[in-house]
């Protein structure tokens, strides 16, 4: 069965301008609905977050316990392409569900140590302690959440975490000015 061709634009003509009326073939495909049936998506995915949300902790923990076993491994047996990934993964995921799960100070930090793994030239040589800092500091977060929130450290930490991690990769890429540009770049993270 061929598809029916769309009508083609019409344009009228005035002495002082034109009127161009695009075809909508989508107008066929609606229906409407009476006000009793309405349907509001955003209100039953607010729904569904306010049911899941007594899970966020533990799925917070389940993710830090994923980004610590990563760095154990990286610990015991260094960088590999593998276990590189792993950690980036760990972190990144820590990244995209810190904000949602209530927790954006982790995300800011998880963020921070995305932007070492990827920019890194050698994440051989770059300090364990940074990385560790940055693991405790999502750990300690991620925990402490209730108490360290409400008097500001997690932000603070996050912050100064994020200084120091572009300090360090500012140096180390001076002579690759392409990732220059990615690491003074503000953070894309939700809250800060």
């Amino acid at each position: 069965m061929a598809k029916e061709k769309p009508p083609a634009v019409q344009v009228k003509t005035f002495p002082d301008h034109h009127v161009i009326t695009q075809p909508n073939p989508l107008r066929g495909v609606l229906r409407y609905v009476e006000d009793k049936d309405l349907d509001d998506p955003v209100a039953r995915a607010e729904k569904a977050l306010e049911d899941l949300s007594g899970e966020f902790d533990n799925w917070m923990s389940i993710e830090c316990d994923r980004l610590a076993s990563a760095h154990a491994a990286i610990l015991k047996d260094g960088f590999s392409a593998l276990a590189r990934d792993e950690l980036f993964r760990a972190a990144h995921d820590i990244k995209g569900d810190a904000a949602t799960f209530g927790y954006p100070a982790a995300a800011a930090a998880a963020e921070s140590l995305c932007r070492i793994i990827e920019h890194a030239p050698d994440l051989a040589k770059v300090p364990a302690e940074l990385i560790a800092h940055h693991i405790n500091a999502i750990q300690a977060i991620i925990r402490e959440q209730s108490s360290i929130q409400r008097i500001g450290v997690a932000n603070e930490l996050s912050k100064r975490l994020r200084g120091v991690a572009d300090e360090y990769l500012t140096a180390v890429n001076h002579d690759r000015p392409e990732h220059l540009e990615a690491i003074l770049a503000p953070s894309i993270v939700p809250g800060e």
